[in-house]
């Protein structure tokens, strides 16, 4: 490989374009950060940024105007990213319409009914985590949950920054495991894998942190005073139960989705008062909110292709293969650690551990492929290492949110994710304890 790498005219000027975006997109918020600017990472959207790299790919392509377009059209076109956005449209069309028919309020309330005051903290790491998985996005658990548990720590007189970790880390885990998170949705589309099947990998990683995360919050749990619930609407939670069951069973991711925005909108139509006149609306409304991402992925995958073309990509995977080589690690443990670090510093780097799956998602097949991963266990890899890194950066919207509305500093809230640290020293050491068999590959990639 590294012979042919070595050869590819073009492939490490390829990459040009996409440090362009990071350093536009990071140095902005940077810079923008020093001058106390709120939401300092967002003012420059990435789908914005992304842009004038674009630009810079087309010109370093040295070919024809319309060539290069059409270059770009067939990255954006793709056809694992076109599905993968539909699935994003489908889901935030969900996670709008089971908003409005009362769903979130229900289950928030629902998991805060059985948690007696002394075990607060344990209690609030458990909610985020089973609202984060039913609704597959831990900015959405954070919006959530936020209001509620700053009331919460204000009645019990508990720290700010360690509720805010708390919620962090409970909305994290749900991101990187849900069936209908977009980390999912990203990371299974470009390894060729089932969710239902990333699932189970990914829980054999997730759970015992979670454990040990959980151990620890009843460690620091106190006789925290006692908290005003509001009633609770149990009916309101059956749509997110019903998709992860269904999810989990097997079902279709789309026919999953519809169901769900069905079964959200006729719960809310008979028991919450909710208007079916307002689904058509509340539906845009979903797709309105998920289009960044949408817009985003695309423009990534367009700016993949032309390095993918130039052989950018297989230069890094030239690289990154002599740096495992020299590991010296048993099996493909050593491959397994190049595609945990590369999402893990994509991230560092972007701040949006969709898009840092999308970015790396190429290159992590590959590397999987050559050594015998199974395409569940990257997929599984690419989403949590992202995952630990989007709860551990001050400057992604989890803890800009988390600290706005605690009002401390970002670097407070990070402090405190312990589940992501914990996630981090679980993962590695179950990478480092078993290779992923050939016969494994075999057998998901059939």
């Amino acid at each position: 490989m590294t012979q042919q790498t070595d050869m590819a005219p073009g492939a490490k000027r390829s990459l040009l374009p996409l440090l362009f975006f990071v350093a536009l997109f990071l140095g902005t918020g940077l810079y923008l950060q020093q001058q106390d600017v709120a939401y300092a990472f967002y003012q420059l959207p990435g789908h914005v940024a992304i842009i004038p790299a674009l630009i810079l790919a087309i010109w370093l392509h040295k070919a024809p105007l319309q060539q290069s377009i059409d270059v770009m059209i067939k990255g954006a076109g793709n056809s694992n990213i076109i599905t993968m956005c539909i699935i994003y449209l489908l889901a935030g069309a969900f996670a709008s319409v089971a908003s409005a028919t009362g769903g979130v309020d229900a289950a928030v309330n629902a998991g805060l009914s059985l948690v007696p005051a002394p075990w607060l903290l344990p209690g609030l790491f458990i909610i985020a985590a089973l609202v984060s998985t039913a609704m597959g996005t831990s900015m959405g658990t954070i919006g959530a949950l936020a209001p509620i548990a700053v009331g919460l720590a204000q009645q019990a007189g508990l720290e700010p920054a360690l509720v805010a970790g708390v919620l962090l880390s409970g909305a994290m885990f749900g991101d990187n495991l849900s069936i209908i998170s977009d980390t999912t949705i990203a990371s299974t589309r470009t390894q060729g894998t089932q969710m239902a099947d990333k699932f189970r990998e990914n829980i054999k990683i997730a759970l015992p942190a979670a454990a040990l995360t959980l151990l620890l919050y009843v460690v620091l749990a106190n006789d925290g005073a006692p908290v005003a619930i509001d009633s609770v609407n149990w009916s309101g939670v059956l749509p997110y139960a019903a998709i992860l069951l269904l999810a989990v069973m097997g079902l279709n991711v789309f026919v999953v989705l519809l169901l769900g925005i069905v079964l959200a909108a006729l719960q809310g139509a008979i028991f919450a008062d909710y208007a079916i006149a307002n689904l058509g609306k509340d539906i845009a409304s979903g797709f309105a909110n998920v289009q960044e991402i949408f817009l985003l992925a695309m423009l990534v995958s367009a700016l993949s292709e032309f390095i993918k073309q130039q052989g950018g990509l297989a230069w890094i995977a030239g690289n990154i293969q002599q740096l495992a080589n020299g590991l010296r690690l048993a099996g493909n443990k050593a491959q397994q650690l190049a595609i945990a670090a590369l999402a893990f510093i994509s991230n560092l780097c972007i701040a949006n551990n969709t898009v840092a799956i999308v970015l790396t998602g190429e290159l992590s097949k590959t590397l999987a492929q050559q050594h015998h991963i199974s395409p569940r266990r990257s997929a599984s890899l690419l989403d949590i290492f992202a995952c630990i890194s989007q709860g551990l950066v001050p400057y992604g919207a989890q803890a800009l949110l988390l600290g706005a509305s605690f009002g401390i500093s970002p670097w407070q809230v990070v402090s405190q994710s312990y589940y992501c640290l914990i996630l981090l020293v679980v993962a590695l050491l179950i990478i480092l304890a078993r290779p992923a068999s050939a016969r494994q590959a075999q057998i998901s990639g059939a």
